[in-house]
């Protein structure tokens, strides 16, 4: 057998894998009743409607861009990151029997979920956009290739955080908690609540070492386009993207090796 043929057959199997843990996921956490697993999409849907109205309540001149989409947008950003990081965390643990079939690995359960999370968030956020711009609430997008490129980079660097998130907390419970409070405390400095342009001069060059400010800003200028005079390096988040993602699949390995040794 070729090792094209022999990758060929092992991209299959996890490929079955990935699918399988997929539905897994979905039975166990939303199980058969109601809606089912509907509420993936339904539930980010709710939560982002919910702090829109929170919003056009109490910060009617909060930003000089509209409202809707300023907001719409930025939780949108948030859940994608915060689910997809966030669900890694304990995605070993309620799994660990798994571990028992020869061909199930870690990474499956967590390529599982981030394929899980970003699904959800996405088809959320696609939903939402197209009802409001149904609705005459926002405006139709002015580009929308830098919206999905926006969005594509913002899963990336959510997938790499999460193999670094993930297996450190399944090392360490305590990390679990800890992730949990910083994920909190990072959400003022997530380019969510505000533009580049709206902040200090120092402060702008500050907010830009931050990925998710960058890829919010990139997906905020392909909404309103590029009067906003957005601010953005889309090559400095492919970078730390990309150097991200070395000690997220070390330590996930290391995770695998660990796991079978018990």
């Amino acid at each position: 057998m070729t090792e094209s043929v022999k990758f060929g057959v092992s991209a299959n199997i996890q490929r079955r894998i990935i699918g399988a843990l997929l539905l897994r996921e979905l039975l166990t956490r939303f199980g058969r009743n109601n809606i089912g697993f509907l509420w993936l999409f339904a539930e980010p849907m709710l939560f982002t409607t919910g702090v829109l109205g929170i919003w056009t309540l109490y910060h009617t001149n909060y930003t000089p861009f509209p409202l809707t989409a300023f907001c719409v947008s930025g939780y949108a950003t948030v859940l994608l990151w915060r689910n997809t990081i966030g669900r890694c965390g304990n995605a070993v643990e309620p799994n660990r029997a798994l571990m028992h079939h020869r061909n199930v690995r870690v990474i499956d359960l967590f390529l599982a979920r981030i394929v899980l999370e970003v699904t959800g968030a996405s088809v959320s956020f696609l939903a939402l956009l197209t009802l409001l711009t149904l609705l005459g609430a926002i405006a139709l997008p002015d580009d929308m290739t830098k919206m999905v490129l926006a969005w594509v980079m913002l899963a990336w660097f959510s997938a790499s955080m999460a193999l670094i998130v993930g297996p450190l907390a399944t090392l360490s419970e305590p990390f679990e908690r800890f992730w949990h409070i910083f994920a909190y405390l990072f959400l003022p400095a997530s380019g969510a609540f505000f533009a580049v342009s709206m902040l200090p001069g120092q402060l702008q060059h500050i907010a830009l070492w931050v990925p998710t400010v960058n890829c919010t800003e990139l997906l905020r200028e392909g909404m309103f386009g590029t009067n906003i005079n957005a601010r953005y390096n889309i090559c400095y988040v492919a970078v730390v993207n990309l150097v991200l993602m070395i000690p997220g699949l070390l330590l996930t390995r290391h995770v695998q090796m660990t796991v079978e040794g018990e």
